[in-house]
């Protein structure tokens, strides 16, 4: 089976994961642990292209509230398209570090993937803590990029290919493992943490995740991987059989200030 260049926009991305089946899986576990209330106030931060914005308005009904804040105006274009029938749902373009919220506003907060790419993840939990309102819950949804395993025959091989994703892709690589210390250093306590390891088999699927080709070239261009060791590696993930895995770890905090 051929890799498929992973070049298009993040937002198709994250479309195309969250309507496959690992993507409603973990995203059903997220939103069930969040336990939304019909007339609740839930901010989804990171919004993106509206993924999640069904969801967590079904889960607020009529009576709830549902913001949905994102930097890119694209993005944020395509979530308005797809909430447009849902009354509940207001989506701005917005700063995580800074929101455009009153303190003590919102119930839930729900974010998937996004504190890996902002600038200060301390001042984002910060503004997360002070929007929440006395008893309010948050969800952060973040991976650990040390954890990516693939075989490979030279192990080698792969250890500098995820080498290359923490050192030069991913902003805040190692994310999963430091959310409990930034929660409790802003306001919030962490109170429950639901690892989820993804292990997948099927190239096409992984792909959509990993774009493997893309970060293979830019690995090669960053001289991680020599020019024969990429070409090899691609080779085989297209012949032999796939295994790739990852670890993220979904964690839950609280407002200090409840009751």
């Amino acid at each position: 089976m051929a890799i498929t260049l992973e070049g298009d926009r993040p937002a198709n991305y994250l479309t195309r994961l969250a309507t496959s089946d690992l993507g409603r899986s973990f995203k059903a576990l997220i939103l069930n642990e969040l336990d939304i209330q019909p007339g609740a106030t839930v901010l989804d931060l990171g919004c993106g292209p509206g993924a999640d914005l069904s969801a967590i308005a079904e889960a607020v009904g009529g009576t709830g509230r549902v913001v949905g804040v994102d930097n890119d105006a694209s993005a944020v274009s395509e979530a308005i398209r797809a909430a447009s029938r849902l009354s509940q749902v207001e989506v701005t373009v917005g700063d995580a570090h800074s929101l455009d919220l009153p303190t003590d506003s919102v119930d839930r907060v729900h974010t998937d993937r996004v504190l890996q790419h902002v600038a200060d993840p301390n001042a984002v939990v910060a503004e997360v803590a002070r929007v929440l309102r006395p008893g309010g819950v948050v969800g952060f949804a973040e991976p650990d990029w040390d954890t990516l395993v693939i075989d490979y025959p030279d192990p080698a091989i792969p250890v500098a290919y995820r080498k290359f994703i923490t050192d030069r892709v991913v902003r805040n690589s190692r994310i999963g493992r430091q959310l409990p210390a930034i929660c409790e250093a802003n306001g919030l306590v962490a109170t429950r943490i639901l690892p989820v390891t993804v292990a997948l088999r099927d190239l096409a699927q992984a792909d959509k995740i990993f774009g493997f080709e893309r970060v293979t070239r830019r690995a090669t261009e960053a001289d991680y991987l020599t020019a024969t060791q990429a070409a090899e590696w691609l080779e085989h993930l297209r012949t032999a059989p796939l295994f790739v895995s990852l670890s993220l770890f979904p964690t839950f905090a609280e407002s200090m200030s409840a009751a």
